[in-house]
C-alpha cells in the first residue's frame, strides 16, 4: 500500500528536558483510518503537532506524499492537504459567527465568497449544526464547538484528517453523528484519544502510545 504519511525515527524532547516521543515509526496508508491510543499527557498531541510543522522533531523525519518536511515550501504543501481538529476547539473557531469560520478555509484556498457559503452550510448540515450558522462561537456548548471546529476541518477537504480527542464534549447524539461521518469518509484518518469503544468501531489499525514508544495494539 502507497503511504501517505510516513514518520521515520521521530524523537521529540521539550526544553525541560522531558522525552515525550522516542524513535516514533509509522506508515499511513490512503484511506486507512488509524487510532492512536493513549492516557492524557502521553505524548499524542505533540505527535499531532510535529506532523503538521507546529512543533519540529528533535530526531527523524516526518515525509508526506512521498517528500520529506523540512521547508516552508513542503510545509505550506502539507498544510493544505492536512486537515487538523485541536484538542481545544475554541483555537480554531474565531470569527463572529460559526458560518463564517467554516468558510474562512474554503475562501482561502480560492472559492469565491458563495461558493464558500455553500460549502460551510453543506458541512455544517452534515455535522448537525446547520441551525446554528449564524450563531457566535460563544453561543455554543462545548460539544457543539468541537463539531463546529470539525465543520471547518471538513470544509478544506484535506487528504489527511488529524483529530485530536474529537470525542470530548459530545452528548450521545454528536458522538453517534462523529461515528457515523468517519466511518463513512473515504479520507485517510489519524485519531487520538482514549476513548476505546469509539475507535474501535472505525479504526483498521490502532496503536497505544506510552513512555513515548508507539505499540501496535
Amino acid at each position: 500500500m502507497k503511504a501517505l504519511l510516513k514518520l521515520q525515527h521521530v524523537k521529540f524532547t521539550y526544553p525541560d528536558g522531558k522525552e515525550v516521543l522516542k524513535n516514533i515509526t509509522l506508515s499511513i496508508g490512503f484511506g486507512e483510518k488509524i487510532a492512536i491510543i493513549g492516557r492524557n499527557g502521553s505524548g499524542k498531541s505533540t505527535l499531532f503537532n510535529l506532523i503538521v510543522g507546529l512543533l519540529k522533531p528533535k530526531g527523524g523525519k516526518v515525509i508526506f506524499m512521498d517528500k520529506s518536511v523540512e521547508d516552508k515550501k513542503s510545509l505550506m504543501r502539507l498544510r493544505r492537504k492536512v486537515g487538523f481538529l485541536f484538542q481545544d476547539p475554541e483555537d480554531q473557531l474565531f470569527c463572529p459567527t460559526l458560518l463564517e469560520d467554516v468558510a474562512f478555509g474554503p475562501l482561502n484556498m480560492g472559492l469565491s465568497p458563495v461558493e464558500a457559503k455553500e460549502k460551510a452550510l453543506e458541512v455544517l448540515d452534515l455535522v448537525g449544526l446547520a441551525g446554528f450558522a449564524n450563531h457566535p462561537p460563544y453561543f455554543l456548548s462545548e460539544g457543539q464547538k468541537r463539531m463546529g471546529a470539525l465543520a471547518a476541518v471538513l470544509a478544506m477537504d484535506p487528504d489527511l484528517l488529524l483529530l485530536d480527542e474529537p470525542t470530548s464534549g459530545l452528548d450521545e447524539k454528536a458522538q453517534a453523528r462523529l461515528e457515523e461521518i468517519l466511518i463513512n469518509t473515504d479520507k485517510t484518518t489519524l485519531v487520538a484519544s482514549h476513548d476505546k469503544p469509539f475507535l474501535n468501531k472505525f479504526a483498521t489499525r490502532s496503536y497505544t502510545l506510552s513512555n513515548g514508544i508507539l505499540l501496535p495494539h
